[in-house]
């Protein structure tokens, strides 16, 4: 069951209306990093659609093996729903979540429980890996269990990062879910575990206990993340009251501007949870927006992340998100001149100038993940800020 939030976006009644934006927020298992996934009774089947639209529908036997890797997921420290999610589109991705045998390459692994016959190579299982790259006997990896481990590797992993698993690879919450299944599985074809991201969701959804009704609230944060990867940024325009360089009248600026190439990883401020993904209705200047809601020394604090296109928002509403995690791509979407983030930090609704939260904070490096987009760079005409009037909403 969906809970109804007002989002507030505030300014000064003298350059722009007061609003109340109404979004739906999906109520999502609690899981911070590390933080379990409450798996209730698995359901007999589920029809859901891929990005591209594709309807798909699983089984029993395979939502079986969807809460074995959301329950070891769950139970490895430094996982958490995301983790869980990154895994969820690998294995969809490389055997529609069933345990094949490889009966031409590993006669004996058909004779262990199985749902069918692969072919591929010499790969076996849910993650269709491979025991000549060293991720494990046969009889291991005919075991969902074990293979979830070995995917989510780290210091708790079988196999001790050769081959690597998710927690071996190094920032890995900055790159987007679909690159970072890439990283582990290390597919000739990496584009592909983007389109089973929805699915992942929906089979979360439909195996965590309680989620229907389960109110989402913010994470308590200690750790304060600068919104950009060092290096790939520049300063463009403060907080503050400036002139309209069209009007030539005096508006309030309600954030940051930070020039970066289309594409460039944005980071999540600090832990907490999505209270709005997608795009603001005209004439607002923001583009797509991303809204997180923090609780930080005891005080709600909102951030907000603007003028991302559509295909560069990597969060949805409810997700619980943590610092430094890759939330979406930098734009020029809205009333905007040039590619950039327009970063704000919002108190009770209205907005305070995010330079002193962004004091002390970590300056984490470069995401690895190719950026994509027009990443070379920016056009060397555009000053890369937005327009002053660019934040009143309708």
């Amino acid at each position: 069951m969906t809970a109804a939030v007002v989002v507030m976006l505030l300014s000064p009644a003298a350059c722009l209306s007061s609003v109340a934006l109404i979004v739906q927020v999906v109520a999502l298992p609690s899981s911070s990093c590390g933080g379990e996934i409450d798996v209730g009774n698995v359901p007999d089947h589920l029809a859901t659609r891929t990005a591209d639209g594709l309807t798909i529908a699983l089984d029993r036997t395979q939502l079986t093996h969807a809460a074995t890797i959301a329950t070891v997921g769950s139970r490895t420290p430094g996982i958490g729903r995301e983790g869980v999610r990154i895994a969820l589109m690998a294995a969809l991705t490389e055997s529609s979540l069933r345990m094949l045998a490889n009966s031409s390459a590993w006669p004996e692994s058909t004779r262990f429980p199985n749902d069918g016959n692969g072919g591929d190579h010499d790969s076996l299982g849910l993650f269709q890996m491979r025991p000549l790259a060293g991720w494990g006997t046969v009889a291991q990896l005919m075991d969902s269990t074990y293979q979830a481990r070995a995917f989510f590797g780290g210091a708790n992993g079988p196999n001790h990062g050769s081959p690597r698993g998710l927690l071996d690879i190094p920032g890995w919450r900055q790159l987007s879910p679909g690159a970072a299944a890439q990283a582990v599985e290390v597919s000739a074809f990496p584009d592909r575990y983007a389109r089973f991201e929805p699915v992942a969701d929906a089979v979360i959804n439909a195996l965590s206990r309680g989620a229907e009704s389960r109110p989402t609230k913010a994470s308590e944060t200690t750790t304060i993340v600068f919104p950009l990867p060092k290096g790939t940024w520049a300063a463009t325009s403060p907080y503050g009251w400036r002139t309209d360089p069209v009007t030539g009248s005096s508006a309030l600026h309600t954030g940051n501007d930070y020039a970066a190439p289309i594409g460039t990883p944005i980071l999540a401020f600090g832990d907490g949870t999505v209270t709005y993904a997608g795009a603001v209705p005209k004439p607002s200047g923001y583009g797509h927006l991303i809204l997180i809601e923090h609780t930080i020394r005891g005080r709600k604090v909102t951030s907000g992340y603007a003028h991302m296109y559509a295909s560069g928002i990597h969060v949805r509403v409810g997700d619980r998100v943590t610092a430094g995690q890759r939330i979406g791509n930098v734009g020029s979407d809205g009333k905007s001149t040039g590619p950039h983030l327009h970063f704000e930090v919002r108190l009770s609704g209205g907005a305070t100038d995010p330079t002193s939260w962004l004091d002390g904070s970590q300056q984490l490096p470069a995401a690895t993940a190719a950026t994509g987009g027009c990443a070379a760079g920016m056009e060397p005409d555009l000053v890369a800020t937005d327009t002053p009037e660019s934040h009143e909403l309708p």
